[in-house]
């Protein structure tokens, strides 16, 4: 698979690099533990799936300002030849506890923690919000797409829509590890190993003179991976043509997969599409439909009684429509032997190292879960945070793409269905443990 392309240490806000200047002019060099989650869930999302720690991980390991970073940043006239001399010695020495990708998350509870020299915990505030922030949120938005979806595959259209090359490749893999069949992204097909999947364009049936010349032609290319676009001109008059040249490919052995929607009323049209191939005797080619979807359009057609077989979801899940952004944030949580914590009005953090515990019934199905300190140890429920990097060193092999996917698929199964709500609002309980709020109300 092809390496994602690494941010680089400049990736990241001016301040951090000024701040850590400052550090460095006073000698601040004492370690410091951040955590990272997402504040009061104003998005009213019932839960988040956890992503974007392989991609972390590979950055931290690798974490070094090259020489033309140095270069860059001595142009400014902003850093002393000192600073700019430590920085580029500096490597990444911390460790990190995370949650596993595809890990079924609430609000508040920390999804990572960092703790390392202040300096270089500092500056990777940035990098880290941008990449578990984004890929968390669009994880989040197809998993609840794939709800709603029952048994029906997904497959990413988002590619042409998604802000920026980067962000595509990254909604290609969030969205597979939720569940999505397969992505239109041919070269993050090539990445992450995810299936791809086309069909045509318009464009495609109006470089023929006719659209049941196009169909025959494509047919002809592809004759057993075909799946015709019939809403060029007339849907109706789309659907009779694909039945032509399905029942000529039949002749000659081979069986056109299906066809696609991609405009006008979904349900009265997969209805009378579906009839139309029922009636000639083909039954088995598959209704596609494209043009909008996410998990609220997906569920007001089940429910009005569309005959799809199978959704190509692109920009609502691409840029999370109605979520554009998650209020995810990094806060220092210990530094050098005190615990410490933000009381800004609206804004409070917890302080302390910590872990979260969830809390299953005998059937392994979720109840609840206690945000605790590091070393609380609890009778019940699995710690959540996993010691994923020690001395900047990757401590375990990444985690296969697929086994990522298999980790949330058991998550969402024993999560309880009043919290995959989309429309309803159901707060999943989250508690604090007796020590962690002991400290709270001593800080």
């Amino acid at each position: 698979m092809t390496k994602a392309h690494r941010a680089g240490p400049l990736f990241t806000d001016l301040y951090e690099l000024t701040m850590a200047a400052s550090y460095f002019a006073h000698q601040v060099f004492s370690t410091a533990t951040f955590s990272l989650f997402i504040r009061e869930n104003y998005l009213q999302r019932n839960f988040f799936v956890a992503a974007g720690l392989e991609d972390v991980l590979n950055e931290l390991a690798a974490f070094c300002f090259s020489e033309q970073d140095i270069k860059y940043l001595q142009t400014t006239g902003i850093f002393s030849k000192d600073f700019l001399s430590y920085l580029a010695g500096l490597r990444f020495s911390g460790e990190i506890f995370a949650m596993p990708e595809g890990t079924i998350f609430f609000a508040n509870e920390p999804v990572l923690e960092v703790t390392a020299p202040i300096i270089e915990a500092q500056l990777i505030e940035t990098f880290l919000l941008n990449t578990i922030g984004f890929q968390s949120m669009i994880a989040s938005k197809a998993a609840r797409c794939i709800h709603v979806a029952g048994d029906r595959p997904l497959i990413d259209f988002s590619l042409r829509r998604t802000q920026g090359q980067d962000a595509g490749h990254k909604v290609a893999r969030s969205t597979y590890i939720a569940g999505f069949a397969a992505t239109s992204n041919v070269l993050a097909g090539k990445m992450y190993g995810i299936p791809i999947s086309g069909t045509m364009a318009h464009s495609y049936v109006e470089a023929f003179s006719s659209e049941l010349v196009a169909f025959s032609a494509y047919s002809k290319t592809f004759p057993d991976n075909s799946i015709f676009l019939i809403d060029t001109y007339n849907t109706m008059d789309g659907a009779e043509n694909a039945v032509t040249v399905a029942k000529e490919m039949k002749k000659n052995g081979h069986s056109l997969i299906g066809v696609r929607l991609d405009s006008g009323d979904m349900v009265d049209l997969s209805q009378k599409v579906r009839k139309i191939f029922d009636d000639a005797g083909l039954s088995d080619v598959k209704i596609f439909a494209s043009s909008g979807f996410d998990e609220f359009k997906i569920t007001k057609v089940i429910a009005e009684g569309a005959k799809i077989d199978a959704l190509g979801v692109g920009t609502k899940v691409g840029v999370s429509a109605d979520a554009p952004y998650l209020d995810v944030v990094y806060k220092m949580v210990h530094f050098k032997d005190r615990d410490v914590r933000k009381l800004s009005p609206g804004k409070i953090t917890l302080a302390g190292e910590k872990q979260v515990f969830r809390k299953s019934d005998q059937n392994g199905r979720y109840l609840e879960d206690v945000i605790g300190l590091r070393d609380d140890i609890m009778d019940q429920g699995k710690p959540l945070l996993k010691k994923v990097m020690e001395n900047g060193k990757i401590l375990q092999p990444h985690p296969s793409l697929q086994a990522i996917r298999d980790r949330f698929k058991k998550n969402f199964a024993m999560l309880d269905d009043r919290y995959k709500s989309i429309l309803e609002y159901n707060a999943y309980p989250v508690k604090l443990s007796s020590p962690l709020q002991k400290l709270q109300e001593s800080t």
